[in-house]
C-alpha cells in the first residue's frame, strides 16, 4: 500500500510543478499588463499636453503626436495578447489542479477515472504552451513599439543637437550667440 501511495503522490506532484510554472507566468504577465496599461495612460496624458496651446509650441510636437497616435493601436494589441495569455495561464492552472484532484480521488475511492486525468494534464500543459506563445507575440510588439519610440527620441535629440555648433577644438557654442 505504501508503494501505491507514493505512486499517487508522485503522480499528483507532476501537475503541481506545471502549476508552479504557470503561477510564475501569471505574476510576470500581470506585471507586464500593468506596465502596458500605465504606458497607455502616460501617452494619453502626454498627448493632452501636446494639444494644449503651450504643448503645440514644443519642438517636434506634431511628430510626437503622430508617434503617440501610431503607438496606441500597437499598445492595444499588446494588451490583448497579455489578457489572452493571462486567461490561458489561469485556465491551465485550473486544468492542472483538477488533474491533481482526480488523481487523488481515484486513489482514495478506487474508482477508475480512466485516461481522463491524463487528458486533462495534456490539455492543461497545451493551454500553458498557448499562453507562452501569446507572450512571445506580445514581446515582439513590445520590442517594435520601443524601437519606434527610440527613433522619435533620436529625431528629437538631433533637433536639439542642431541648435548647437561644434567648435574646431571640440567645444560647443550656442548657435548665433558666440562664446
Amino acid at each position: 500500500m505504501a508503494d501505491q501511495s507514493m505512486n499517487v503522490l508522485t503522480a499528483m506532484i507532476t501537475p503541481a510543478v506545471l502549476i508552479s510554472g504557470a503561477g510564475t507566468l501569471i505574476m510576470s504577465t500581470s506585471a507586464r499588463l500593468g506596465r502596458s496599461t500605465d504606458r497607455v495612460r502616460a501617452l494619453t496624458a502626454r498627448f493632452k499636453e501636446l494639444v494644449s496651446e503651450e504643448g503645440q509650441r514644443e519642438p517636434l510636437a506634431r511628430q510626437e503626436k503622430t508617434m503617440i497616435i501610431a503607438q496606441l493601436p500597437r499598445l492595444t494589441r499588446r494588451t490583448r495578447y497579455l489578457h489572452r495569455a493571462l486567461r490561458a495561464f489561469y485556465l491551465a492552472v485550473m486544468l492542472l489542479v483538477l488533474t491533481s484532484i482526480l488523481i487523488g480521488v481515484e486513489s482514495l475511492t478506487s474508482a477508475s477515472m480512466g485516461v481522463f486525468p491524463v487528458v486533462l494534464a495534456i490539455v492543461g500543459a497545451s493551454v500553458l504552451a498557448v499562453g507562452a506563445a501569446l507572450l512571445s507575440f506580445e514581446s515582439v510588439h513590445s520590442s517594435n513599439t520601443t524601437k519606434r519610440e527610440m527613433r522619435f527620441l533620436e529625431e528629437l535629440g538631433a533637433h536639439y543637437a542642431s541648435l548647437y555648433d561644434v567648435l574646431p577644438d571640440g567645444g560647443q557654442s550656442r548657435r548665433g550667440g558666440g562664446s
